[in-house]
């Protein structure tokens, strides 16, 4: 039986919003929130990753698990495989880089590209949920993500191409992108060795350097789509949701 690893980079110095990992949402932090949502899916331990005292402090106050990381990382992935080092724990086949900005994530999704993970034995793993606003395909800050074919439910299709910019092309298959990945400890080990590409530092997408090194990402299909808080207006809006659904 596969064995998983949830790892949740989080920092204070966030360019749009600094600070933005303690804010509070049903008097939780959004990092804690985002904690239990992870640990609810039950696919693993779950660990924050983060260069801050504060939210080490906060996660452990809350009831979960961090650990400190140096400061000097140029990637989320690059914390996270520090942090899976420096854990070690034994025995694991699969971590799953959960983003520590999206508190409303669907503990679904997150189950579902786990179990896909190992029913295809895939290598690299993230999801997607359709765009029902064509506006978003023309709006540099929603990532978009091209597959091979039409997503379904139940399939898990291979990536062609990650933009944020428009596109002349006409392609059939697009998606907005969602930021979690999963991966196999090797995968993850070949990834961090490779230096970052032209393209990825461009589009600030670190997927390209994946796909511009022939590995190939497996797409599984969203049943929602997590709103991710960049701005005061993201955390004002998710925050207004989450606390009236309770």
């Amino acid at each position: 039986m596969s064995k998983t690893l949830v790892l949740i980079p989080s920092r204070m110095s966030a360019t749009r919003l600094p600070g933005k990992p303690l804010l509070k949402i049903n008097n939780l932090s959004i990092i804690s929130n985002v904690f239990k949502k992870a640990q609810e899916a039950n696919i693993g331990e779950v660990v924050v990753a983060t260069e801050d005292q504060e939210i080490f402090d906060d996660v452990v106050q809350n009831g979960g698990r961090s650990i400190l990381t140096k400061k000097v990382h140029k990637t989320g992935t690059d914390r996270i495989y520090e942090a899976y080092k420096e854990l070690n724990i034994r025995d694991i086949d699969l971590i799953l880089n959960l983003q520590g900005d999206e508190p409303n994530i669907d503990i679904n999704d997150i189950i579902n590209l786990n179990s896909l993970m190992i029913k295809n034995q895939s290598d690299f793993g993230t999801l997607a949920s359709e765009i029902k606003d064509n506006s978003l395909i023309d709006n540099k800050n929603v990532v978009k993500v091209i597959t091979e074919e039409k997503l379904n439910s139940s399939n898990f299709i291979f990536a062609l191409d990650f933009f944020r910019k428009k596109i002349l092309k006409d392609y059939q298959n697009i998606y907005h992108h969602i930021g979690i990945y999963s991966y196999t400890v090797n995968t993850l080990e070949r990834f961090i060795s490779l230096n970052q590409t032209k393209n990825e530092i461009e589009n600030k997408l670190e997927q390209l350097r994946a796909l511009d090194n022939n590995i190939k990402i497996n797409i599984a299909l969203s049943q929602s789509l997590p709103i991710g808080v960049d701005t005061e207006e993201d955390y004002l809006a998710i925050k207004k949701i989450m606390e009236y659904k309770t």
